[in-house]
């Protein structure tokens, strides 16, 4: 009888919550199939089988353990059933692809369940929230059941045909904090009583940035296979500012602030679970694809419930974008021990006086929340003056500075 037991995750963590089991209780597993997933402060791990056998459970899901704890037992004598399958996890379907060419082999398509299963995407979450549409009532035919766009525009013309909610309900629901999201209320907690925040606030004109988009998003998609984004435009132009005003880089540890000379930029992510920062390191040296693609990985891997503790762990300054969630403006609460955070928000059309005209252009608000005991309140304003400028004027990225200036020595 092998005692499967919870493994040492990473250093800092003690105690860890037994999310759910991957297999039955009773079921015949083999080495190395995934038995059960854990949650730790920042991250889900699976912990798989050692060795093949029947499977006894001894813990529960949902059950907070420490390190070392017993999960289940694993019984290794047990003769497997003739029916026994070789690999399978719980919720796991496999499909295979007829091959696009003669030579190339089938290929094989893996498709589990995971935190993306019945979660919508921002927008699709829009869509049924206006609709009045549960989530729950919904199945989605996205990437691991994620719910889409689509998936939410076909759910709110098919209302008539949902479960109606009861009229004039009373009932309540009770659902156990999960790990994660008690780590977020500590720390969210944790930095409004022990820092010094204040916000500071401007709008860009998006109109630079939408027209690069628009002229050569299409050819930077076919180069480089990932979408122009905003969020490249963004990273780039704080890394460049964030050079001039290292303050707004730092951290604080103990009686020491810490000045990076490197932009390892958190990016704030919503998961099912919750919000998560993982980090681009070093994010100054890369080029806007780069940048674009690693968004992108970070994105899927949280989505999917694969961020891993490396994934998460430092970062000197954080973006928040509330604005695909349709937010105007918001005040970001700080990530410590960084020492601010940059709150994007909704691009949204706005009448502005120029050269004495009044013309409608593409202007979004953007926030600086910032710790007081480190940053004066001019490098702040001259920070975020400097991303705005940035931004509004992006052949300035290329240099750091207008050319211009730099041609004439100015």
């Amino acid at each position: 009888m092998t005692e499967l037991k919870v493994p040492a995750v990473a250093e800092s963590i003690t105690e860890v919550t037994l999310s759910r089991f991957l297999v039955k209780d009773g079921d015949y597993v083999t080495i190395d199939q995934p038995i059960c997933e854990l949650e730790t402060d920042k991250a889900s791990q699976e912990i798989p089988a050692p060795i093949g056998g029947l499977v006894k459970f001894v813990a529960k899901e949902g059950d907070d353990l420490k390190i070392g704890d017993l999960i289940c037992h694993i019984d290794e004598n047990a003769a497997a059933p003739a029916n026994a399958p070789k690999v399978e996890a719980k919720a796991e379907v496999v499909v295979q692809k007829k091959a696009e060419a003669p030579k190339q082999e089938a290929v094989i398509e893996t498709k589990t369940t995971n935190y993306a299963t019945g979660t919508p995407s921002p927008a699709a979450k829009k869509i049924l929230d206006e609709g009045g549409v549960k989530s729950t009532d919904v199945k989605g035919t996205g990437v691991s059941g994620r719910l889409t766009k689509e998936d939410a525009l076909n759910a709110v013309r098919n209302k008539a045909n949902l479960p109606q909610r009861e009229a004039f309900s009373r009932n309540e629901r009770r659902e156990k904090m999960s790990r994660l999201r008690k780590t977020i209320s500590e720390r969210l907690v944790y930095s409004k009583n022990s820092t010094a925040m204040l916000t500071t606030f401007n709008e860009v004109d998006m109109t630079a940035i939408n027209a690069i988009r628009a002229k050569y998003g299409e050819t930077f998609k076919k180069k480089n296979e990932v979408s122009l984004g905003m969020m490249s435009f963004f990273s780039k132009a704080v890394c460049l500012a964030l050079e001039k005003f290292p303050a707004v880089n730092a951290s604080i540890e103990d009686n020491e602030i810490v000045y990076h000379d490197y932009c390892d930029i958190s990016i704030a992510v919503s998961t099912p679970k919750g919000l998560v920062v993982p980090v681009i390191r070093n994010a100054e040296s890369l080029t806007l694809a780069g940048i674009e693609k690693k968004v992108k990985e970070l994105a899927i891997k949280g989505r999917d419930g694969l961020l891993g503790m490396d994934d998460m762990t430092g970062g000197t300054f954080t973006i928040s974008n509330g604005g695909v969630f349709g937010s105007l403006m918001s005040t970001p609460i700080i990530n410590p021990p960084q020492t601010a955070i940059l709150g994007m928000h909704k691009v949204q059309d706005r009448p502005m006086a120029i050269d004495g005209q009044v013309v409608i252009r593409p202007m979004m608000y953007i926030a600086l929340s910032y710790d007081h005991r480190v940053i004066d309140g001019k490098e702040s304003v001259s920070f975020l003056v400097a991303v705005k400028d940035f931004l509004e004027n992006p052949h300035k990225m290329l240099l750091g500075a207008d050319p211009v200036d730099l041609l004439l020595d100015i």
